[in-house]
């Protein structure tokens, strides 16, 4: 047991010295101010075309910040959008393009094992100045492709306020 543990200690700390920049980084993120505005956006945007959804905006970790579900959306669309947005944080891919990569036959499968992980469309990533904040889920309109196009014409209308 204390050889395995030594050997295991020697791997860890011989690989070299990290430099003090490598030893922390800045990241960006969102404020819950503009999560709550960017899933109010994507909720109306869903109302304008007659869906009732939830609207989960996770940030850069995966975490949720705000979860918006209209009045009469359906008891599974918290938690669809919540694992939508998460899926697209994760893997840096919105989600309807995942659905393509990860069928049956391909190497991606085992994408669509992992906890959490839900491959429909819906879910998009957040990126502006040069980071990823964050992701917006979307679940509730008749299909994943319209769930998808609400979440880009959320973000759409505030891509000018995410650049600045």
């Amino acid at each position: 047991m204390v050889a395995g543990t030594l050997m295991g200690a020697g791997i860890t700390f011989g690989g070299g010295v990290a430099s003090a920049q490598d030893a922390v980084y800045e990241v960006k993120v969102m404020t819950p101010e503009m999560a709550l505005s960017l899933a109010q956006a994507t909720l109306e945007a869903c109302r304008a075309k007659g869906y009732q959804v939830a609207v989960a905006v996770v940030d850069r970790f995966g975490i949720p910040q705000v979860l918006l579900r209209d009045r009469i959306a359906g008891a599974h669309t918290p938690d669809t959008a919540t694992r939508k947005a998460w899926t697209a944080v994760s893997f840096r891919t919105d989600t309807q393009d995942l659905t393509g990569t990860t069928g049956p036959d391909s190497d991606g499968y085992g994408l669509r094992q992992i906890t959490n992980a839900l491959v429909l469309g819906g879910g998009i990533v957040v990126e502006a100045q040069g980071s990823v904040l964050g992701g917006i889920g979307v679940s509730g309109a008749p299909g994943g492709a319209m769930d998808h196009e609400c979440a880009k014409e959320g973000l759409e209308s505030l891509a000018m306020e995410l650049e600045f």
